[in-house]
């Protein structure tokens, strides 16, 4: 298994609230692949600062509510 990394997310949640919205429409609206989305949410890769944003941005949230640092 690998190893989660040490910015976690908040992205699963917020898609899901979204109505839902799946994996595929996030990564459509952001551009990047479905499966970039669920490596993220799963914390196995880190998104660009770009698309951190973007993410960020689809939601209407700040960086922050998305995005947070842990110890691990």
């Amino acid at each position: 298994m690998a190893k989660k990394l040490p910015i976690g997310n908040r992205v699963r949640e917020l898609r899901e609230a979204r109505g839902p919205m799946t994996q595929s429409q996030l990564g459509d609206a952001v551009g990047v692949t479905r499966q970039t989305v669920a490596a993220i949410e799963q914390r196995r890769y880190s998104p660009t600062l770009e698309t951190a944003f973007r993410i960020a941005r689809e939601f209407g949230v700040s960086l922050e509510e998305v995005f947070y640092w842990e110890e691990l």
